[in-house]
């Protein structure tokens, strides 16, 4: 059983939601020490934990190791249905896009992306991990598994620019029917590395699974997003 929280929790997390939803803490400015929080607020460093980690999983504040508590920018959102990609989605909601490359190669391909890439056994597959952030802020880690038949030489491409556009340009190739899948999660440990945070914490899982214009399985992307980070929406005609 779930014990209720205490009074001092209850009080720290309200005064700190008050001073965030009246703009005195801004979104993205740094909170005091935890050290001068719980001198602000007269109660011990565990009561004060308490009260961060609970305005932490409502997506009030965040956490960057060896950083501190941050205050939540606004959350980006995510629409399901409209073919867009992650620089025009940020860029179309006022917010600055940024995409780094942290590997690229050819390799043998999980049993899982097999799977939903419908390949024999021993395939291989390229395989894209990059990091993206908004306004600054590492919020989005992903990996990217292409099948290699239809994208010969695409490691030679400047990888931190759109796939889809780079897929338009050098390939013909244009995004058909699209698979997603929605879970929340606890964070790999590549993941959490990438996005600054403890291994295991919260985060959001979405596979998508890609077909072409011809209706062939091009690639499969696993993104695993910071929680407070994005709104998922879909909404269809």
């Amino acid at each position: 059983m779930h014990r209720l929280p205490t009074r001092a929790v209850t009080a720290i997390c309200n005064a700190l939601q008050e001073q965030i939803e009246h703009g005195l803490l801004a979104p993205g400015c740094k909170l005091p020490a935890e050290r001068k929080l719980s001198e602000v607020f007269d109660t011990t460093r565990i009561t004060l934990r308490e009260a961060l980690v609970q305005l932490e999983a409502c997506g009030l504040i965040y956490r960057e190791e060896r950083r501190g508590w941050f205050v939540a920018p606004q959350r980006l959102s995510y629409d399901l249905i409209e073919r867009s990609h992650f620089h025009a989605m940020v860029r179309d909601q006022g917010r600055q896009p940024a995409t780094e490359l942290l590997s690229a190669r050819l390799q043998p391909a999980p049993a899982a992306i097999c799977a939903r890439l419908q390949l024999p056994a021993l395939s291989s597959v390229i395989q894209i991990c990059r990091l993206r952030r908004i306004d600054g802020r590492a919020v989005l880690y992903a990996e990217h598994y292409l099948n290699p038949e239809y994208f010969a030489g695409i490691l030679d491409f400047d990888l931190s620019q759109s796939l889809t556009e780079l897929y338009a340009l050098h390939y013909g190739i244009a995004y058909g029917r699209v698979r997603f899948e929605t879970l929340p999660t606890a964070l790999p440990v590549a993941a959490a590395m990438a996005l600054k945070v403890s291994a295991g914490s919260a985060g959001l899982h979405i596979t998508r699974v890609n077909s072409d214009q011809h209706g062939r399985l091009i690639d499969c992307d696993l993104e695993y997003w910071r929680h407070d980070a994005i709104r998922i929406v879909a909404e269809a005609g």
